[in-house]
């Protein structure tokens, strides 16, 4: 907490008192997406990429998501708009592992014994 802030809460305490303190809720912009269209996106995201043409794999990335919200709703979101979004909904980011198609425990343990 800054000096600056301090005078200005005090300030504002000796003009309005407590009610002056009170919080206004949270700042930044009110979520576009009403609780119906909410709860479609949250359905449509839960079928997965591939029920809406991403067949590579099957990751929700931001931009997937930001497109899919832009497809359904005709709201465009940043990707980091998408990802308040997305955490406002119960999802969370998730790095897939990444291992070799070729991984063999049988061979790691060897390595494992032989070299280590």
């Amino acid at each position: 907490m800054s000096r600056k802030s301090a005078y200005a809460w005090h300030a504002a305490w000796r003009q309005g008192r407590s009610a002056a303190l009170a919080s206004k809720g949270a700042g930044g912009f009110r979520c576009r997406l009403d609780d119906v269209q909410a709860e479609r996106l949250q359905a449509d995201l839960k079928a997965g990429p591939a029920a809406h043409g991403w067949t590579e794999d099957q990751r929700w990335t931001l931009a997937r998501a930001a497109e899919l919200t832009h497809h359904l709703f005709g709201y465009r979101y940043t990707p980091r708009g998408v990802s308040y979004l997305l955490h406002r909904l119960g999802w969370s980011p998730q790095v897939p592992v990444h291992r070799a198609v070729e991984h063999s425990e049988q061979a790691v343990a060897q390595w494992r014994t032989e070299q280590w």
